[in-house]
């Protein structure tokens, strides 16, 4: 999955330079959600959104690791 997050991440760069410097933080989020559709139902869907936007929020209210330029 991370492959696929990087080579995804490098082709929009490519396609879109603009977008580069819009990202401080990573592309992609951290972590990734799989399952197969007959094993995964509305409510854990729901669910796994809810956290990604919490953790997301989280992290955007964090001190940066790294402020460049310094």
């Amino acid at each position: 999955m991370g492959y696929l997050k990087g080579k995804s991440t490098l082709m929009i760069y490519d396609r879109h330079p603009n977008l580069q410097n819009k990202w401080n933080k990573a592309f992609w989020a951290r972590g990734c959600y799989v399952a197969t559709i007959g094993n995964v139902t509305e409510e854990a869907i729901k669910k796994y959104i809810t956290e990604q936007l919490e953790e997301t929020k989280k992290e955007d209210s964090e001190e940066p690791l790294f402020s460049g330029g310094q």
